[in-house]
C-alpha cells in the first residue's frame, strides 16, 4: 500500500486507502445536530491508524507528490503545472487539490480541475462527492448536472455520492425534488446509510405539515437495517416539536433511552419546544426537573423555550420571575425574551403591562434590533390607539435606519390605520430604497388602506402587481374591490380582479358571480357577462338571469343570442315569452342572420317554446325573406306544441284514487 501523503492523511484518511470507500462528505445541516454527534461517533481504522506515532520516515516518492500538490496549489496557472506534474499524481492526490480548491473558495479552478480529471480518466467516487458538495454551495442546477453525467451506474448509486446530491437540495429548499430523487436512487439500486436519512429528515424540521412523510422515513429504516442513532433522534424531536406532535416527541425520546442513548441538551431542547406549543408547562416542568437530576444545566435556548411555555400557558407571573432570571444569569441581554412576554401579555388584553414591560426594556438598554417596538405597534394597533401606534412608528424610522420586512409592514400598517397618507408612501420609498420586496401582508395591508380613502384604481393596480409577484389573493378583500370597482364604473377592471380571483384554482363564494354579473350587465359587457352565466348560471338566482337575458337580447352580440337561450333552458331557467319576440325581431330586421332564427324557431318547440300571437304575425309578414314555405313548416309545429300545451292545462287533474274509480 501507498504511503499517504503527510499533511492530508489526517484530513481526508479515505483517500489514501485504496481498499476503503470514501466517507461521507456531507456534514449535519445545523450545528445543534452536530453536537449530538459527540456521544455517537466511532473512529475509523484508518484514523486510529493515523494517530499511532510514524516510526519509518516518508518515501522520496511521497515528498515528490506532496511538493507537485502544494506546487499546483499555489501556481497562477495551475492547469499548466498540473499538465507538467500529472505523472506524478495519483487520483487521491487530485482528489486533495480539489477539495483545496472548494475549501478556499476556488470554484472555478475546481471545475478545470474536474473536467481534467473526467477527460484523463481520474476520478473516483471521492472525486464525485467532493465536487458535488462544493459546487452543489453555488449551484443546484450544476450539481445535479455532475451527478447526471456520471456514466457508471454503480458509481452513481455509490452512498456517499448519493449523499452529496441529496445533501445538495435539502440546503438548497429543493425537498420535494431530494424526494422525488431519493426514490429513483432507491429503484437504481441505492442502498442508503444512516447518513441518507439524516440528510433526508434535517429537511422537514422546518417544513410545513413534514411530519408524516418523515415518519414514513423513519419506517423504513428496519427494512434497511438501520437503527436511529443519537444524531436521528435530535433530528426527529426537532421535527415532532416544529409540527406540535409533544406525544410522538415523548414516544421517541422513551425508545432513546430503551435503546441505552442518553438525551442531551438538544433532545430535551426539542421535547420541551414540543410543549410550547400547547403551553403544558407541568410537562415542562417535570422535564427541567429530569434534566437536572441527569447533571444537565439548563442553558440559554432551554431557558427561553421554557420562557415560551409559560407564556403561552398563561402563566404571566411566572413567566417575569424567569425572565428575572435570565436577566440575572446574563441571558437577557437581547430584546427576544421580552419580546416573547410583550407578545403574550398583549394578544391577552393585557396591553399596559406589555407596556410596562416595554419601558423597562428600554430603560435597562437592552440591544434591540426594532423587533420589540415592532410588537407595541401592532398592540397599538390592535388596541385601536393608533396616534400611540403612529408616533412609535416614527420613532422606529428614527432609531433604526435599516428594517426588516416585518418591521417595515408593521409600521406601514400604523401609518395606513392612522390615515397617514403622506407616511405610507414615505415607507413605500423607503422600501424601494433598500430594495425590500413587498409581501403578502405588505400587499393587503396597503389595498386595505386604498379601498378605505376611495382610492380604487390604485388599489386595483396593487392587487396587479400582488397578483403578478404570485401572492394568493383573498376573496374578502377582491370582493371588496370588485365592489367598489363597480359603483366608480370600472367594470373591466372590475371583471379583471373576479378573473384572477377565479382563476386562482379555488373554489369562490357564489354571491361573487351575481355580484360581478350585475356590474357587467350596468357595464353593457354583455359577452363577459355571458361567460359568466355560462359558466355559472345553476348558482345565480332567477331573477338576475331575466335581467341578464332582457339586457342581451336587447343589446347583445346577436350571434350569441341563440347560445344564450340555451345555456339558460340548460340550468333551468324559464325564459319569457317576451325575450323571444325580442330576439325574433332583432333577426327579423336583419335579414342576414336568417338562418340563426331559423334554428331557433326549430329549437324552441323541442324545449316546449311557442311563439305568441304577434310574434307569429311579424314572422308571417316578413316570411318572403326567409322562405314561405319553410316558415308554415316551422309555425306549423309550434301550433301543434301550442295546441298541446293547452289541452294539458285545461285537463282536469286527478288524484290516483280519483283515476282508479
Amino acid at each position: 500500500m501507498e504511503t499517504p501523503v503527510l499533511g492530508f492523511e489526517a484530513r481526508c484518511p479515505h483517500l489514501f486507502n485504496t481498499n476503503s470507500r470514501p466517507s461521507s462528505s456531507l456534514p449535519h445541516p445545523t450545528l445543534s445536530v452536530r453536537t449530538l454527534t459527540a456521544a455517537t461517533v466511532v473512529k475509523s481504522p484508518a484514523t486510529v491508524a493515523i494517530e499511532a506515532p510514524r516510526t519509518k520516515p516518508h518515501s522520496k516518492f511521497f515528498l515528490t507528490r506532496k511538493s507537485a500538490i502544494s506546487e499546483i496549489e499555489q501556481s497562477p496557472d495551475f492547469l499548466s503545472s498540473l499538465q507538467r506534474l500529472s505523472r506524478v499524481l495519483k487520483v487521491q492526490d487530485l482528489n486533495v487539490i480539489l477539495r483545496d480548491f472548494g475549501i478556499s473558495g476556488r470554484l472555478q479552478d475546481l471545475i478545470q480541475l474536474f473536467d481534467w480529471m473526467q477527460q484523463h480518466g481520474k476520478v473516483s467516487d471521492s472525486t464525485y462527492s467532493s465536487c458535488i458538495k462544493f459546487v452543489g454551495a453555488k449551484s443546484v442546477s450544476k450539481a445535479l448536472e455532475i451527478y447526471q453525467s456520471i456514466p457508471d451506474d454503480s458509481t452513481k448509486t455509490n452512498v456517499y455520492i448519493c449523499n452529496s446530491v441529496l445533501s445538495c437540495l435539502v440546503k438548497n429548499g429543493k425537498l420535494d425534488s431530494c424526494i422525488k430523487l431519493f426514490d429513483q436512487m432507491k429503484r437504481d439500486g441505492l442502498k442508503p446509510d444512516v447518513v441518507t436519512y439524516n440528510t433526508l429528515l434535517a429537511g422537514f424540521i422546518k417544513v410545513k405539515n413534514g411530519f408524516p412523510k418523515a415518519m414514513e422515513l423513519v419506517g423504513e429504516l428496519p427494512h434497511n437495517g438501520i437503527k436511529m442513532d443519537g444524531v436521528m433522534y435530535g433530528t426527529v424531536l426537532a421535527i415532532c416539536a416544529s409540527n406540535g406532535r409533544c406525544e410522538e416527541a415523548e414516544s421517541f425520546v422513551q425508545q432513546m433511552k430503551d435503546e441505552g442513548h442518553s438525551p442531551n441538551m438538544y433532545h430535551y431542547s426539542s421535547l420541551l419546544n414540543s410543549h410550547s406549543w400547547k403551553g403544558d408547562y407541568k410537562k415542562a416542568d417535570e422535564l427541567m426537573t429530569e434534566m437536572k437530576s441527569v447533571g444537565l444545566v439548563p442553558n440559554k435556548v432551554m431557558m427561553t423555550t421554557l420562557l415560551k411555555v409559560y407564556i403561552k400557558g398563561g402563566l404571566f407571573d411566572r413567566s417575569r420571575e424567569l425572565l428575572s432570571e435570565l436577566e440575572s444569569v446574563g441571558y437577557a441581554e437581547n430584546e427576544m425574551p421580552y419580546c416573547m412576554l410583550m407578545d403574550g401579555l398583549s394578544k391577552t388584553g393585557k396591553l399596559e403591562e406589555a407596556m410596562t414591560i416595554f419601558d423597562d426594556m428600554k430603560a435597562k438598554g437592552v440591544k434591540s434590533d426594532g423587533y420589540a417596538n415592532s410588537i407595541m405597534i401592532a398592540a397599538l394597533c390592535r388596541s385601536k390607539r393608533f396616534e400611540e401606534a403612529k408616533q412609535l412608528a416614527r420613532d422606529s424610522e428614527t432609531t433604526y435606519e435599516k428594517c426588516d420586512l416585518v418591521m417595515l409592514n408593521t409600521m406601514l400598517c400604523a401609518y395606513c390605520r392612522a390615515g397617514e397618507m403622506e407616511s405610507v408612501m414615505r415607507m413605500m420609498k423607503k422600501m424601494d430604497e433598500q430594495a425590500v420586496s413587498p409581501d403578502y401582508n405588505t400587499f393587503h395591508i396597503l389595498i386595505k388602506y386604498f379601498i378605505k380613502e376611495k382610492l380604487h384604481l390604485l388599489a386595483y393596480q396593487t392587487l396587479l402587481d400582488m397578483h403578478s409577484k404570485g401572492h394568493r389573493l383573498e376573496e374578502e378583500l377582491c370582493s371588496s374591490l370588485i365592489y367598489h370597482l363597480g359603483k366608480i364604473r370600472a367594470h373591466l377592471e372590475a371583471f379583471s380582479v373576479y378573473n384572477m380571483l377565479r382563476y386562482s384554482k379555488r373554489t369562490i363564494c357564489k354571491d361573487l358571480h351575481e355580484k360581478i354579473l350585475h356590474i357587467l350587465i350596468h357595464g353593457k359587457l354583455f359577452k363577459d357577462a355571458y361567460v359568466v352565466v355560462k359558466d355559472n348560471a345553476k348558482v345565480i338566482s332567477q331573477p338576475t338571469l331575466k335581467r341578464f337575458c332582457k339586457a342581451f337580447m336587447v343589446s347583445g352580440n346577436i350571434n350569441l343570442v341563440n347560445d344564450v337561450f340555451k345555456v339558460l333552458h340548460g340550468s333551468g331557467h324559464k325564459i319569457d315569452q317576451v325575450q323571444f319576440e325580442i330576439a325574433i325581431s332583432r333577426y327579423i330586421s336583419q335579414p342576414d342572420k336568417k338562418e340563426l332564427l331559423l334554428q331557433l324557431l326549430q329549437w324552441m318547440p323541442g324545449q316546449g317554446y311557442v311563439v305568441d300571437s304577434s310574434t307569429r304575425n311579424l314572422i308571417l309578414k316578413q316570411s318572403h325573406l326567409f322562405g314561405r314555405q319553410l316558415i308554415a313548416e316551422i309555425l306549423s309545429k309550434h301550433h301543434i306544441v301550442s295546441r298541446t300545451m293547452v289541452r294539458s292545462r285545461s285537463e282536469p287533474k286527478f288524484s290516483r284514487g280519483q283515476r282508479g274509480k
